[in-house]
C-alpha cells in the first residue's frame, strides 16, 4: 500500500514507525515514496527464519559480521530511500561506525528478499537493482512459487544480472560469504512421491 503523495525521508518513517497508534507498522521509502509493508504468511516467514538459520551459523563459526531481519538501511546521503531486506547480511568492517539504535546507512553485502502474495517480482526486481545501485553485492530473491531463488548481481549499466537456481540448485554466498553454500532442498524440499 502507497501513503499519501508527498516527499518522505527516513525521518518520516522513524517518526511514523515510533507513534503508539502505528505499533508493528513496518514502512520503507523508495526516492521518497512511502509504503507500508503487510503481514507476511507463513510460508514468507518459515522461508526467512530458515535463511536466517543456515546464514547465522555460517557468520557465527567465521566471525564474518551480522545477519539480521527486517533492519532498515539507506544509502549513505541518500534519506529518501530505505528498504528493510527480510535478510541481511553486513560484513564486521562495514559495520563498524554504524550506530545500533539507527537505520543503516549502507546497503547490505547481501540482501534476501522472500517474494510473498503481496507482491509482484517487477517490485522486488526495482529493489535489487537499488540494493545493487547502492552497495550491496548480492541480491537472493526466493521465489516459494517456483520453489528456486533468482541470484541478482549488478551488470553493466542499471541492468541487472540475474541466474535462476531451481530447488535441486545450490546458493553460494560468491565472495560475500566465502564457503556458505546451501542446497535449496534445505527451503524447498523434494516431494516424496
Amino acid at each position: 500500500m502507497v501513503m499519501q503523495e508527498q516527499l518522505h525521508s527516513i525521518d518520516t518513517v522513524w517518526q511514523l514507525a515510533s507513534a503508539l497508534e502505528n505499533s508493528g507498522q513496518r514502512y520503507y521509502l523508495i526516492n521518497g515514496e512511502c509504503f507500508e509493508m503487510s503481514p507476511v504468511n507463513r510460508q514468507h516467514s518459515y522461508l526467512v527464519s530458515l535463511l536466517i538459520h543456515f546464514l547465522q551459523i555460517h557468520v557465527l563459526e567465521n566471525d564474518l559480521g551480522e545477519v539480521h531481519a527486517e533492519a532498515g538501511f539507506y544509502p549513505p546521503g541518500d534519506r529518501h530511500t530505505l528498504l528493510a531486506p527480510d535478510v541481511s547480511f553486513v560484513s564486521r568492517a562495514r559495520l563498524k561506525d554504524q550506530p545500533q539504535e539507527q537505520y543503516i546507512a549502507l546497503m547490505p553485502d547481501l540482501a534476501v528478499e522472500v517474494v510473498s502474495p503481496s507482491n509482484s517480482i517487477r517490485q522486488i526486481r526495482r529493489k535489487a537493482a537499488i540494493y545493487l545501485k547502492n552497495g550491496a553485492s548480492l541480491v537472493w530473491i526466493v521465489l516459494p512459487a517456483e520453489k528456486g531463488v533468482d541470484v541478482c548481481r549488478s551488470a553493466d549499466g542499471a541492468r541487472l544480472d540475474i541466474e535462476f537456481l531451481a530447488q535441486s540448485g545450490t546458493l553460494s554466498g560468491e565472495g560475500v560469504l566465502p564457503g556458505f553454500e546451501l542446497a535449496l532442498t534445505r527451503l524447498f524440499p523434494m516431494s516424496k512421491s
